[in-house]
């Protein structure tokens, strides 16, 4: 754990969803790979060969909605596809359709492995509903609400904030901070009385453009190697577990 403790105890807690509460952000890694490396075979034909997916997650879509996802990935590899319809089945050949491989993807997986769920998350939650401390989960995924309640974990939180809501009042995806202040709004603090807890860069940056008073970065990586550049992305201390974000609030060096 790097950082200082925190002149106060923030007023409420928002948590990012994939990564963070739940371990499906590998579902969702896995998910992207299949769609975008049947996409990228799809075009070797016309003389395209690409490289597959494997390192590019985080950096192009972690912690965004599967539209700008798909976006900044195909941009990435200099490929630009026309937006297309919601009922572009895979294969169209548009944004959309990409982003449809991946959700038939993740709901195949899902269905075949269930919720997964890190083992300190709900210990953190417990703790942080008896210190009197209201939490909020935050993700850009339309899934988050359905699988929060899936595992059980929707009973210990304040609200859910996710892709539906984001859908139905026109928010704008991390690195925006239009999800988080959203949240905020719905537990009744204020950003600079509010924690943000994030393993995406996106979602930093998102906290930090939002001014919240604590942004806090979840490295699960088993190396650590997340740890720099989440605190580069403005960080204000890092963590290896929600446990230890627990200890962190409560003033607790140990």
């Amino acid at each position: 754990m790097t950082g200082r403790p925190p002149s106060r105890t923030p007023g409420a807690v928002l948590f990012d969803t994939d990564g963070v509460l739940l371990d499906s952000a590998r579902v969702h890694a896995a998910a992207w790979k299949g769609a975008f490396d049947a996409f990228l075979a799809a075009r070797t034909g016309d003389g395209a060969a690409q490289p597959p997916f494997d390192p590019d997650y985080r950096r192009y879509v972690d912690g965004k909605s599967r539209h700008d996802g798909a976006v900044a990935f195909l941009a990435a590899r200099g490929i630009a596809l026309p937006t297309g319809t919601p009922r572009d089945p895979p294969g169209s050949g548009t944004i959309r359709s990409v982003a449809a491989h991946k959700e038939q993807l993740f709901r195949s997986l899902i269905g075949a492995q269930g919720v997964p769920v890190f083992t300190d998350t709900a210990p953190a939650l417990e703790a942080l509903r008896a210190d009197h401390l209201p939490c909020a989960a935050v993700s850009a995924s339309r899934h988050a609400r359905t699988l929060l309640r899936a595992s059980g974990l929707a009973g210990l939180l304040t609200a859910i904030v996710d892709g539906e809501d984001a859908a139905r009042l026109g928010l704008a995806g991390k690195p925006d901070p239009a999800l988080f202040l959203h949240a905020a709004a719905r537990l009744g603090h204020e950003p600079a009385d509010t924690a943000v807890v994030e393993d995406a860069l996106a979602g930093v940056r998102a906290a930090r453009r939002g001014g919240f008073g604590l942004v806090v970065g979840l490295d699960r990586t088993p190396d650590r190697s997340m740890t720099g550049p989440l605190r580069d992305q403005g960080a204000d201390l890092t963590v290896t577990a929600l446990t230890a974000l627990v200890r962190h609030l409560r003033g607790d060096a140990a």
